[in-house]
């Protein structure tokens, strides 16, 4: 019970710490570069700009993101129940704070080539913070569940593509086709930096081999690597020969070593090195419910 209490504090202050980070980049780096990055902040930041005729400086982007999330809040209460929505409700009023609070201190004025990667960078940090927690901060993610329970043949992902895509192709319009491209730059950052932070303490490596002698390649790779290795039965369809192939998850610093001894007891081996995206319990990341 004491772990699980750490657990959602730990969850809590990313997903505060997070959305400052994509607050800093929203308002200190794309805002003044005009940057539409897709999602509900890029609409927000669409909104400031059209309406700084009509009000000083235009509506702020936190006060736009909290008006623009809140109908998306209701459906998808109605429609999945509040517990669905608990933790990206609390990152989403957390992002909207943050916007409403930090001060905007201009890192790079009009260089788009630096406002892409750093956006891309900072941004992409408290995305991946954010999703590590367990939440999103509502917007387009909402919005495109919603849209999929009513067309299922598609994925979350594909019309979360769409509708960040028709935001950016709007920022275009306004601030120009140079400002989007470098837009596409810092989304396609984004995503890698955010997938490499959700990634990162959970990524393993997954050897498959194939020996002449199993049980001693075996013995090596627990012996010395700690590492629990399986058999797995198998059978070349071109010789017809049935044997054992080894089948062995370690860190991803330990895949150098498990090649040398692989190829140390039998030089002939073959090895196959395959990414695992997620590894829990023996040894890797602990399950947290």
């Amino acid at each position: 019970m004491k772990q699980f209490g750490k657990r959602v504090i730990v969850d809590y202050l990313l997903i505060l710490a997070g959305t400052g980070l994509m607050a800093f980049a929203i308002s200190s780096i794309y805002d003044p570069a005009g940057m539409v990055t897709g999602g509900v902040s890029g609409l927000a930041i669409i909104i400031k700009d059209l309406t700084i005729p009509y009000v000083e400086g235009g509506i702020s982007l936190g006060l736009t993101n909290l008006i623009l999330n809140v109908p998306i809040f209701l459906v998808a209460a109605k429609q999945r129940g509040l517990g669905y929505i608990a933790r990206t409700l609390v990152a989403t009023l957390a992002l909207s704070a943050w916007l409403s609070i930090l001060p905007v201190v201009p890192l790079s004025p009009g260089d788009y080539v630096l406002s892409a990667l750093f956006g891309g960078v900072i941004s992409g940090v408290g995305i991946g913070m954010v999703f590590l927690a367990q939440a999103t901060t509502g917007g387009t993610d909402l919005v495109a569940a919603i849209i999929q329970k009513y067309m299922p043949h598609y994925t979350i992902s594909d019309i979360m593509q769409v509708i960040d895509g028709l935001v950016v192709i709007g920022g275009a319009f306004l601030f120009g086709i140079h400002v989007a491209m470098y837009a596409i730059i810092a989304i396609y950052l984004v995503s890698k930096i955010s997938d490499s932070i959700i990634e990162g303490r959970k990524f393993s490596k997954a050897a498959f081999i194939v020996t002449e002698d199993p049980p001693k390649v075996a013995s090596v790779l627990m012996e010395h690597l700690g590492r629990g290795v399986t058999g797995i039965a198998a059978t070349g369809m071109y010789s017809g020969q049935t044997r054992q192939m080894l089948y062995c998850v370690v860190s991803r610093r330990e895949i150098v070593t498990l090649k040398g001894l692989v190829l140390q007891e039998d030089p002939k081996a073959f090895v196959i090195v395959t990414d695992a995206r997620e590894v829990l319990g023996e040894g890797f990341q602990e399950y947290c419910p």
